[in-house]
């Protein structure tokens, strides 16, 4: 298990994918065993499901701000994951209260704010709705003020000799809206229909592997065209086209395991896959050689860190999250 310590040093030279040791042996084994926790604390239920990936979200993070301090910032390393957690829980929460209630037994008409029941609907201030409702950006920017003025707080009383106080402070909200937010997004797919379908999230999963496994043979095979050559100068224009094919042939075999949507829904989640996740993993390179380190971390061994793994889907889940808000 790697050191949640802030100062811990990473790898110094910079490179567009983590290769990791050469025992293949190594990677296979755990490659194995993530996919096998992977797949029980998605289809274990919302509570497994909320419990993993909130872990997750928070090893990101860890690695994220890791970066960050090896390019010469200092982010509110212990603050920045609290207000992670509370902000992947807390949207998880909104969207997944109908289940909730029904498991431990809550009232599913509470009312957020008493005075806003009956403007229109009483739904309208039930906790499933905060997220999406006036009240909920009420609340969700009284927090975001909040958390710049705790921020701002830290850098002038605790640490008033910090150089670029404001740069630190940038990083830490950074780190926020690139890692926590996209990842507590994962719970209106999750929850999106109305209630808990872990098959949307294993089928999200799927197509960005689909995405990386066919780049990775047609680039290859195929590869002559350098896709960002100052970024990732593994990547080519035909390893992307080969994820994109391989992620729609996906999508359309997709109708066997999520028959209830229909096959113009599936198809254009993965193209957002095939576009934006591309475009995820390059923003990792980015931030990757801008600080000067080869891989995020050292959690799985054998693959680098997590955020190595999962770089793709913090630019595909925004995405994904608006379109399944669009399409209900």
């Amino acid at each position: 298990m790697p050191s949640l310590n802030p100062d811990a040093t990473l790898a110094p030279t910079p490179d567009d994918k983590p290769k990791g040791p050469s025992n293949l042996r190594l990677r296979v084994i755990w490659a194995t065993l993530a996919a096998a926790l992977l797949i029980g604390c998605t289809f274990g239920g919302p509570i497994s499901f909320a419990l993993f990936f909130a872990a997750v979200q928070a090893v990101i993070l860890k690695e994220f701000y890791r970066i960050m301090r090896a390019g010469g910032h200092k982010p509110a390393f212990w603050l920045g994951l609290v207000i992670g957690l509370l902000i992947f829980l807390s949207i998880n929460f909104a969207v997944g209260y109908t289940y909730y209630a029904q498991v431990f037994g809550w009232p599913t008409g509470y009312t957020i704010y008493p005075p806003l029941a009956g403007v229109s609907e009483a739904q309208d201030s039930t906790w499933p709705k905060l997220a999406t409702n006036v009240l909920g950006a009420v609340y969700w920017l009284a927090g975001a003020l909040l958390l710049l003025l705790v921020l701002v707080l830290r850098e002038v009383v605790l640490w008033p000799k910090n150089n670029n106080p404001f740069l630190n402070i940038g990083a830490t909200i950074t780190g926020l809206l690139y890692v926590s937010l996209p990842m507590a997004l994962l719970s209106v797919i999750a929850f999106g229909s109305g209630h808990f379908e872990p098959g949307r999230v294993f089928c999200l999963i799927f197509f960005v592997w689909a995405a990386d496994t066919g780049a990775y043979f047609a680039g290859k095979n195929l590869g002559k065209h350098k896709l960002a050559p100052s970024i990732s100068p593994g990547k080519t224009w035909e390893g992307w086209a080969g994820g994109a094919v391989l992620t729609l042939v996906v999508g359309w075999a997709a109708g066997h395991f999520l028959p209830d949507i229909p096959l113009s829904h599936r198809l254009v989640a993965a193209g957002v896959v095939a576009v934006f996740g591309p475009l995820g993993d390059l923003a990792e390179s980015m931030l990757k050689r801008s600080a000067g380190v080869k891989d995020s971390g050292t959690f799985l061994p054998g693959h680098g860190g997590l955020l190595d793994r999962f770089d793709a889907f913090l630019l595909v889940l925004p995405v994904l999250a608006l379109l399944q808000v669009l399409f209900q």
